[in-house]
Formats: C-alpha cells, structure tokens, sequence
C-alpha cells in the first residue's frame, strides 16, 4: 500500500508549525495517526511530538558557527538543506517501511527553497520514489492577503512554487480565526477570484497606463494555470479543518486503497461495539 505526504510549504509566518499543531490534534479527533517531521534546521519550538527531526543530522548553528563557512542566516538554511538533500538516506531510515502512514513535512520558510533552489523537488521526487503520495499544502497569511496587490503577489509565489515541485497542491488562507469581521468580509471575494478583476481594479490605479498589458499578463498566468482557488482555514472551527483534510485526502487519494468492508462485516462491527459499550 501506498504511503502519503503533505509538504507543509509557505512564507515563514504564515502558520505552518500552528498548521501542523492542529492537524495532528484533528487526527487525534478522528482516530488517524498524523506523524510530523521537522525539516527546518533553523526552527527552536514545537507543541507536538516530532516522528524525525532534521536537526538530528544538521543545524543552522553548524552553518553559521563554522570558521570556514561563515554563513548568514539565509546562506547557512540553504547551505543545511543541500547538505540534507545529499543524506537523503537519513530521512529514508528515519521514515522505515510501514504501510499507510501519514505525514506532515514541517518545512522551512525561505522561499528560494520552492521557487529556483531544487533542494525540495528532490525531496519529492525521493518521496514519490519511495511510494508516497505527495500533496503540497502552501500556506498565505489570510492578514497579507486582503489588499488585491498583496494577494496576487501570493498567487505567483504558490504558482511559482507548485511549477517547480510538480505535484498536486492546496492553496490555502491561514490565521482566517485572527481577522477582524471586516476584514473577513473582504476575504470572501479572494477565496475564489476574479484574478483578471483583481489585476485591473486596485494595479491600474497605481501603475502607471503602460502596465495594464502586464496586470493583464499576470492574469492569464494565473487564470492559464487554474490557481484561481483559495481555501479559507479557521483553525477555531473544527469543521474547516475537517473539510481541508477531506480536499489534501482526494488530491492524493488517501484511502482508496483501504479494504472495502462488506455490508454485514460493518454491521457485524457496529454490534460488537454496541454490546462493548453496554
């Protein structure tokens, strides 16, 4: 059986540490085991178990601390993920080989990572080599996105980004449960966009004639590529997390290979736990 994965990918403070912390209570909710690893070298805090940690094989420390490297944050987090992406069977040990697991890739925030730096398309071609079935969750902040410019700057960063890692994605609106009512009430047009009524209403006023062939462009872009949908996640409702994890589950058509119970064995359980509870 298939094994599945979700690359938790996005700006750094967009939430995908809050993110993870909530998928993993979720599956608690519903009897699933999510297990989390962690492949950002520069992370310091996490409120949930970690199934593997990439700071077990290197740290940002060891990046900048070195008198022959001497990186700065940014070189030293890219230097750590190349170094990751050359021990790849580390990840493969601390993965093992049991059937139908779940996970979440906690991933770092930098995103040259996802845009020109092949470090994570290897990482998902290794993962789909090793019979995962691989879903990118790339996560905006809900608060960055309720401007027209902002949002479609965060279009082509996830457009961006989902190009270059070739695999099935979910776009999605974080820290929705932080935002004002009004501002919750902007969000709904963003959700599911007019991406060429966007890139004509607020960019036409600020630019200058000339550029409305490039708004336009823009547009077509996004519009060419189907990145047209955002989902909007409150994290303080448990129904939007359900309905996520039901969109991330079809995407890599988790499930589907499970064993289909017959009519009477399910009834037969449905008994066994009925007189159980008696």
């Amino acid at each position: 059986m298939p094994r599945y994965a979700q690359l938790v990918l996005g700006p750094a403070g967009s939430g995908k540490s809050t993110y993870c912390s909530s998928m993993v209570k979720h599956g608690e909710v519903i009897k699933r085991t999510i297990n989390v690893i962690n492949l950002d070298p520069a992370a310091e805090h996490f409120d949930y178990p970690l199934y593997a940690d990439i700071r077990e094989l290197i740290e940002i420390d060891d990046a900048m601390d070195d008198e022959a490297l001497r990186f700065g944050p940014n070189g030293g987090l890219i230097f750590c993920m190349e170094y990751f992406e050359k021990n790849l069977d580390w990840l493969h040990e601390q993965l093992g080989d049991e059937e139908d697991d779940y996970f979440l890739f906690d991933c770092p925030g930098q995103i040259e990572l996802y845009t020109h730096v092949p470090v994570m398309r290897r990482v998902v071609e290794q993962l789909q080599n090793w019979n995962f079935r691989v879903c990118g969750v790339f996560l905006v902040d809900a608060q960055f996105c309720v401007e027209q410019s902002k949002f479609l700057s965060g279009m082509l960063t996830a457009l961006s980004s989902m190009i270059q890692l070739e695999t099935p994605f979910i776009h999605v609106l974080s820290k929705v449960d932080v935002l004002s009512k009004r501002d919750k009430k902007r969000l709904k047009k963003f959700t599911d966009p007019d991406v060429y009524q966007l890139a004509n209403s607020e960019l036409s006023n600020k630019f200058l004639g000339r550029y409305s062939q490039l708004n336009k462009a823009i547009a077509s872009v996004i519009y060419d590529y189907s990145l047209v949908k955002f989902f909007a996640l409150d994290m303080s409702k448990e129904d939007s997390i359900t309905n996520l994890l039901d969109e991330i589950d079809l995407s890599i058509q988790y499930g589907e290979d499970f064993d289909v119970k017959e009519p009477k064995e399910i009834e037969d359980n449905a008994q066994d736990e009925f007189h159980d509870d008696e």
